[in-house]
């Protein structure tokens, strides 16, 4: 939608100028803003189900209140849950209770979170605040992006995008990823008018659910338009990897389509034949030209992939945060110099923040929050320097604080109160306030609350992992070889449990390489309980696990299995999901065990 009056979301802006000025007025004075946004969440849904448990029989006039009032008394009377505190009544949903139990706006479409995270998905109210509020922040951002990279006015996107089957509940609502109904929503075709810019592949090609056979006809039409290709984006940096890795095998078939005009006998869909067959015509001089950059490219090991084959794009757009960083290096070696652009930050159940500096490297990236889309709380969160006897305790919390309150240099966990039913959510991402724009924050992203790695009185989580592997994996570079990807487990034994690590490698390694590798991550925990833990012996040696080639492409392949999609999946950096483990296990085939503590 435009940045139009509605759900406190703007005021009719037809143009990039309109929307960044929009958006530096709603980010001026944040503390009314956001009593506004509250105001707006409880008089729409101040008489639904949830909310009368908490207020009671309070005759409330929320539209009358102090706004100061109503705030104090809302964040006193409502206590803030997890998912599963309000799992009971989205499952009532799900199951065809139409009375108005969380949100007065009707809910016929559920979202799934991806499950990577958590270990299994989770449903989310999807209503058309979430449709709406993604074609703004798409709008803002652009805006922004075309400041520092401008493109060419009706170009076209190669988009790495991938729709999952929906599906309908017992209740007979429609339920599936929130990228699949972003995806199928007339916000997305907007979306691509508003920013001049037109994705390669058409509706047929992105919602088959065959992520193999998508990414094929992605590259395939990205490759026949290579010429109008402005940027290349995906929703996460994983899956544009995978897109590129692909394609190192499959370069000839689509060279000899191109020059066909016909379409592999791999894209055995009809209806995504039919549609890519009604695009591509024979064109044997791009064919030929796109052979001679791959045949120069195999010689450097495709580096340079990217600006080689699409010599107009200006940059690439994905997500890069979190568990993404791991694949940066990857996607700068198919980039070169082409610069690599953050997308927003977002969750399944809100967006959160747009990304105001694209020209900022990833690792730096922060994200200005949007205090129309959500009312913002923030839980101070401080590091214990000392380990405690508990190994579920990973910060000490104090209050929530609102938007307006917090601190340059804090860390705090999210906390959203949504148009879409969600009330005082623990969303559990932890951020750390570097700055404000005007007077709304500037977050970076550290990660997600949940522990990955505990054992006793060890507390380590997927910033810590990360760190540790980048340091182990260093090596892996001075001898030609590359971690194309890994996990993490902690393994509880009948004596001393420890951690084991999974890595792939691209390339040959010597064993005394990689009992290196495995030396290196176990002393670069620095956690205290970790280290102490280690130095006793009540955690054993860390164990390295190398395993085959496209052993990680087999747990991809799994989560598709169980209705997830390429557009929403993460690598689980640390699992106890049993099938994934025997997958790792099957195809492992060298262990190691570090020395480092004798």
């Amino acid at each position: 939608m435009e940045a139009e009056a509605s759900n406190g979301n703007g005021n009719g802006c037809s143009n990039d100028h309109d929307i960044i000025r929009w958006f530096d007025t709603i980010s001026t004075n944040v503390a009314t803003v956001q009593r506004e946004t509250l105001r707006q969440i409880l008089e729409l849904n101040r008489d639904v189900e949830y909310l009368k448990k908490w207020f009671g029989d309070k005759d409330l006039d929320i539209r009358e209140m102090d706004a100061c009032e109503m705030e104090s008394l809302y964040t006193s009377l409502v206590p803030l849950v997890s998912h599963e505190d309000l799992e009971p009544f989205i499952q009532r949903i799900a199951d065809g209770d139409t009375s108005p139990i969380l949100t007065q706006h009707p809910i016929t479409t559920l979202s799934l979170s991806s499950g990577t995270t958590e270990g299994r998905q989770k449903l989310i109210p999807f209503t058309r605040h979430n449709s709406e509020t993604t074609l703004q922040i798409y709008r803002l951002a652009a805006a922004y992006r075309s400041t520092v990279y401008p493109t060419r006015s009706n170009g076209r996107i190669l988009e790495f995008i991938y729709s999952s089957k929906r599906f309908k509940t017992r209740g007979g609502l429609m339920a599936g990823t929130a990228t699949t109904h972003i995806f199928a929503s007339e916000e997305f075709r907007i979306k691509q008018e508003k920013i001049k810019l037109f994705t390669c592949s058409p509706h047929e090609v992105i919602s088959n659910g065959d992520y193999k056979q998508t990414t094929y006809c992605h590259l395939l039409l990205g490759l026949f338009f290579r010429k109008e290709i402005e940027c290349i984006t995906s929703t996460f940096a994983y899956s544009m990897v995978q897109a590129f890795s692909s394609f190192e095998e499959q370069w000839e078939d689509i060279c000899k389509d191109i020059k066909e005009g016909n379409v592999s006998s791999k894209i055995t869909l009809p209806k995504m034949r039919k549609a890519v067959l009604d695009i591509i015509e024979p064109n044997p001089s791009l064919a030929s030209r796109i052979e001679a950059i791959c045949k120069g490219l195999q010689g450097s090991d495709w580096f340079g992939l990217v600006p080689k084959l699409w010599p107009n794009a200006k940059y690439v757009y994905s997500i890069m945060t979190g568990s993404m960083q791991h694949y940066l290096k990857k996607l700068r070696h198919y980039c070169g110099s082409l610069p690599l652009v953050s997308a927003e930050y977002g969750a399944t159940e809100s967006w959160i923040g747009v990304n105001l500096d694209p020209s900022l490297e990833p690792e730096k990236v922060t994200f200005a929050v949007m205090p129309t889309f959500s009312y913002f709380e923030f839980i101070p969160l401080y590091r214990q320097d000392q380990y405690s006897g508990s190994g579920s305790v990973d910060f000490i919390e104090d209050d929530p604080v609102p938007l307006s309150q917090v601190k340059v240099g804090q860390e705090y966990e999210i906390v959203l109160t949504t148009f879409t039913g969600l009330y005082r959510y623990r969303l559990g991402d932890v951020v750390e306030v570097s700055g404000f724009h005007n007077e709304t924050p500037k977050l970076k992203f550290i990660c997600r609350r949940k522990l990955l790695l505990v054992i006793n009185i060890d507390k380590n989580t997927e910033k810590d992992l990360q760190l540790v592997v980048e340091k182990g994996s260093q090596l892996l570079s001075k001898h030609r070889a590359e971690l194309v990807d890994f996990t993490s487990h902690a393994k509880l034994t009948h004596q001393s449990g420890h951690y084991v690590i999974y890595w792939e490698i691209k390339g040959k390694v010597e064993e005394r390489v990689l009992c290196e590798c495995c030396r290196e991550m176990d002393a670069s925990f620095v956690d205290p309980g970790y280290v102490v833990s280690r130095r006793t012996n009540s955690i054993g040696p860390l164990e390295l696990c190398i395993v085959e080639r496209g052993a990680f492409k087999k747990i991809l392949d799994y989560f598709i299995g169980n209705g997830a999609t390429l557009s929403q999946f993460k690598i689980p950096r640390c699992t106890n999901n049993e099938t994934l483990l025997k997958i790792l296990d099957l195809y492992t085939i060298k262990r190691f065990r570090s020395i480092v503590y004798g």
